[in-house]
């Protein structure tokens, strides 16, 4: 893999509360959209681990509780993301402040009849001093800089992400961080949630 690259982050940059939620999943059927390189297909042998999501956990990734949809597009001033689901993330705290291919900070999960299937992997970069530029991986720039995606995270918690389906087959693209055919159950830990606002890059 290329691209490694290690960010410094100022101490207590990371402030907000994960609750752990697990949840048993079989292994879900990979998909191989065309435009998958053998860098992600790479990548995706690398993370496969990650279906069981008690796996997960015990290498730190530890759940956000709710599952998130996007019924509307992004309006002006927002993030441009197309209407669809985005699901539960795992976040693993321990990897904030580095860009690795191999690490992603955030796993997501479909909730398929009770389970928790694997569909994205998530990089994450909070937004500092120290991030000169927008950052990159597989030649594409990451969304952002935007605020924290509310209620499940702080506004305060700016950032850039990317979103690669690596699992699931995304007719939005392979990049785009929402995905129409990923759905939400009916549940109190069901948030339908607006496009987050953009902010400037400082």
């Amino acid at each position: 893999m290329r691209g490694k690259t290690t960010l410094r982050w100022p101490a207590g940059a990371i402030g907000f509360t994960l609750v752990l939620f697990i949840v048993a999943s079989a292994p879900a059927a990979a998909q191989i959209p065309q435009q998958m390189t053998p860098e992600l297909q790479e990548l995706r042998a690398a993370l496969d681990k990650y279906q069981d999501p008690v796996v997960a956990v015990h290498d730190r990734y530890f759940s956000t509780l709710g599952c998130v949809e996007y019924p509307k597009p992004g309006a002006a001033g927002q993030v441009p993301y197309p209407a669809g689901g985005m699901g539960v993330h795992f976040f693993n705290v321990m990897l904030m402040g580095k860009l690795d291919p191999l690490q992603p900070q955030v796993l997501v999960y479909q909730p398929v009849g009770g389970k928790l299937r694997l569909v994205a992997a998530e990089y994450f970069v909070p937004l500092s001093p120290e991030v000169k530029d927008r950052p990159q991986l597989f030649g594409r720039p990451f969304d952002g800089p935007m605020v924290g995606h509310h209620p499940l995270m702080p506004h305060e918690m700016t950032h850039y992400d990317l979103h690669v389906w690596l699992w699931k087959k995304n007719p939005a693209g392979l990049f785009s961080p929402t995905n129409p055919d990923v759905k939400c159950p009916k549940a109190a830990y069901t948030f339908q949630e607006t496009a987050p606002r953009l902010v400037p890059h400082n």
